[in-house]
Parts: C-alpha cells; sequence; structure tokens
C-alpha cells in the first residue's frame, strides 16, 4: 500500500476569479485525492490534500501552474495532520 501524506498549499499571486478552486477540484478527482480547496481573504488560495505520496506531489507540481487565466506566485507547502474527510470539496472563504 503506498504512504499516504497530507500537505496543506498556499497558493499565491493571482488566483483568484480564474477558475482556480473548480481547477482543483478537476484535478484532485481526477487523481482520486481527499481534502478541500477555499479562497482566503488576503487573495489567495487554501487547500489540504490527501492521498499517496506520488499523486500528491504531481497535484503540488500542477498547483505551480494552475489552470490557464491563474498568475502562481508560489506554491508554499506543509505536511499536516489534519483529518480529511473522503472526497474533494470547495470551502466558504476564510
Amino acid at each position: 500500500m503506498p504512504d499516504v501524506v497530507t500537505r496543506r498549499l498556499r497558493i499565491t499571486g493571482r488566483v483568484q476569479g480564474v477558475g482556480y478552486r473548480d481547477w482543483c477540484l478537476r484535478t484532485a478527482w481526477a487523481a482520486d485525492l481527499t481534502g478541500w480547496v477555499r479562497n482566503r481573504a488576503d487573495g489567495s488560495v487554501e487547500a489540504v490534500v490527501q492521498g499517496p505520496a506520488e499523486a500528491v506531489e504531481a497535484f503540488v507540481g500542477a498547483c505551480q501552474a494552475g489552470p490557464p487565466l491563474a498568475r502562481v506566485k508560489g506554491v508554499d507547502t506543509t505536511s499536516c495532520d489534519e483529518p480529511v474527510d473522503p472526497g474533494f470539496r470547495q470551502l466558504p472563504t476564510a
């Protein structure tokens, strides 16, 4: 069984109003990852993603580019032990 990891991401740049959260949902669903994504009041996007280490790292790499209209400046990634419900969903802005 592959190692399961959980990562918290903070994505900065032009990442709100460009379909970034919907893109995250589709990308996570395609990789069968669990977690959530939401906008932050400071203009960033935050996500928690959980799954096999290789799939999570691929997701983090994809977040460096995001959807076509996004202009990602940075993706800060940290390990976390937050419990994650099944599925991947969008949360309200925090």
